[in-house]
């Protein structure tokens, strides 16, 4: 008879052997699962994070922009090189005569209205809520409703050399004149010193808000209306500035006293400021000029709410419903040239 002995220590290493119990793996699979909803929890957190982020800086980044581009035309307005005195030039539409020079301004640069490109005397001027302008935008034609226009006129500011076919104007420190061939006759340039007289190329910018960008369809943008020399032509184009603008409004800041201070502001069209108006002001000139924008982002974003009502300017535009989201930004921008 054969006795078998059996050693402790290889029966306590084959219950060490067994693996977990059930009930053990149920805790350890529960610890684990709310580990694992915690951070899914973190992760959609941190997207949902970024991406309203990213929405906030792309409608930061659109308002920025477009009030740059405005700024920079506006802080011009009324330079015509030499000078700063729009009555002073010779050409420009006046009394109802939208050329006195008769010079042969060709149809295309005419679209946006006879007196268009030559009422130098309205440095900055305007519509307000409203699109009236004969060139419609482009596309569907629409402007966007409840929507200011403002015009800038002024001279580049690098002098440049005569070109035929292009509205230039010459100035010298007391006056100037429109002209649009290679040989003007109001002085100079090339003359030896000390001749003070330059030549510069005339610009003209509308800033409007279209309905529709072309660029993203079903996208309100900023967009203007510039006289422009293309192929040896003078034109007008209609360059897109900023999609996501969906409402301008302006105020003109007018000195009526010749103290170099704004006394009033006043809407775009109102006649205070208009030399040709019944109820202009002698010697009133816009020395500031105040924007409001609203913005909006390009995409719904489900769930948003927003509370505010918007209201810039003069126009009340109220509570948005439709889960796009938005900024209002104003300033009030200094015209460097409107000093006496």
């Amino acid at each position: 008879m054969t006795t078998m002995h059996i050693n402790n220590s290889t029966i306590h290493t084959r219950r060490a052997q067994t693996g977990l119990s059930m009930v053990e793996l149920m805790v350890a699979l529960a610890i684990g699962s709310f580990l694992m909803i915690g951070a899914m929890q973190i992760f959609n957190q941190s997207r949902q994070a970024f991406v309203i982020n990213e929405s906030i800086a792309r409608v930061q980044e659109t308002a920025q922009f477009a009030m740059d581009t405005l700024e920079a035309d506006l802080r011009m307005a009324s330079n015509w090189g030499r000078n700063s005195r729009p009555l002073a030039v010779e050409g420009r539409a006046m009394d109802g005569n939208a050329n006195p020079a008769s010079l042969a301004i060709p149809a295309a640069a005419l679209g946006c209205g006879a007196d268009w490109p030559t009422d130098l005397a309205m440095t900055v001027d305007g519509e307000n809520n409203d699109y009236t302008m004969p060139c419609n935008p482009p596309g569907d034609g629409v402007a966007q409703a409840d929507s200011d226009v403002v015009t800038v006129r002024r001279a580049s500011v690098a002098a440049v050399a005569p070109v035929d076919g292009r509205l230039q104007i010459q100035t010298t420190r007391v006056g100037g004149q429109l002209f649009i061939d290679d040989s003007p006759t109001f002085c100079d340039p090339l003359a030896p010193p000390p001749v003070d007289c330059t030549t510069h190329n005339l610009m003209v910018n509308s800033y409007y808000v279209a309905a529709n960008s072309a660029l993203i369809p079903g996208v309100p943008t900023l967009r203007r209306k510039s006289l422009t020399f293309v192929g040896g032509a003078m034109t007008i184009q209609d360059q897109e500035v900023a999609p996501g603008v969906e409402n301008m409004q302006v105020q003109f800041g007018v000195d009526v006293n010749e103290d170099n201070t704004v006394d009033r502001y006043v809407n775009p069209g109102d006649a205070v400021y208009d030399p040709a108006a019944v109820g202009y002001i002698p010697g009133a000139r816009v020395m500031t000029v105040r924007v409001w924008l609203v913005i909006r982002g390009i995409t719904r974003e489900g769930g948003i709410v927003d509370t505010r009502n918007y209201m810039p300017g003069d126009r009340g535009l109220g509570v948005p419903t439709d889960e796009y989201r938005r900024m209002q930004v104003s300033k009030t921008i200094l015209l460097r040239n409107a000093r006496t």
